[in-house]
């Protein structure tokens, strides 16, 4: 069996999560970069939804992060991801589609986007996108801060998982943001729970290789699929 190859550009927030998971696990992999391929027809073939990860492992290919965190997590085994009882796998999968649908949303495709990836093109912030999202924002971290606030060392309790890494890139792009810096000390038990997975080889390590530069092909997203409000 080959290593695996992650294709994606190195920015993406779903793309982190998934090199996380295999660095974390000690898996060798490939990253391919499509920077410059993005929505040609070799980015298509491999996901015709015009979006990043992908992952091939031999002649198996997959997209969707869930579909490739869950596909690691049970190929590459220890350390182990997704909890035995059924009722944290359920929660696990909650916070998962959670990040999908809130988390990513605001911080990243609404604030993140308009702070850091527009600007860095050239791109003017929209302010109204930004007001719409920081609300939200603060609910996301309020959910998380009473999920942790109990003594937990993570999102399911004791034991590192796959909701952990999926939860933390979103959140690291949105400290880059002077929003970020200004609420994050509202939730002191999200902050320790920042720090602790700050502070794993893992995140230490993917961090280390990937080099923040502008999306160039996020140039037609102002256009493409920029919020409107």
């Amino acid at each position: 069996m080959s290593d695996p190859i992650v294709f994606g550009f190195p920015y993406s927030t779903f793309v982190h999560i998934v090199r996380l998971i295999l660095t974390h696990k000690g898996a060798a992999y490939t990253f391919r970069d499509l920077e410059t391929e993005m929505g040609k027809p070799s980015h298509l073939a491999l996901h015709p939804f015009n979006r990043v990860p992908v992952l091939q492992h031999d002649d198996f290919s997959v997209y969707e992060t869930s579909a490739i965190a869950t596909y690691i997590d049970e190929t590459f085994e220890n350390p182990p991801l997704q909890p035995k009882n059924a009722h944290d796998r359920a929660r696990m999968h909650q916070w998962m589609s959670s990040v999908n649908s809130y988390y990513y949303t605001y911080m990243i495709y609404h604030v993140t986007h308009e702070r850091l990836v527009f600007p860095r093109l050239g791109i003017a912030s929209d302010e109204k996108v930004v007001a719409h999202a920081l609300p939200k924002v603060e609910t996301g971290l309020a959910v998380a801060e009473r999920e942790l606030a109990h003594g937990k060392n993570f999102l399911l309790g004791d034991e590192l998982s796959i909701a952990d890494f999926y939860l933390l890139p979103a959140t690291f792009a949105f400290s880059l943001t002077a929003e970020g810096q200004s609420m994050y000390p509202k939730f002191p038990a999200f902050c320790r729970w920042r720090e602790r997975m700050d502070n794993l080889p893992a995140t230490q390590k993917v961090r280390a290789v990937v080099q923040r530069l502008p999306i160039e092909h996020a140039r037609e997203w102002a256009n493409s699929h920029r919020p409107k409000y």
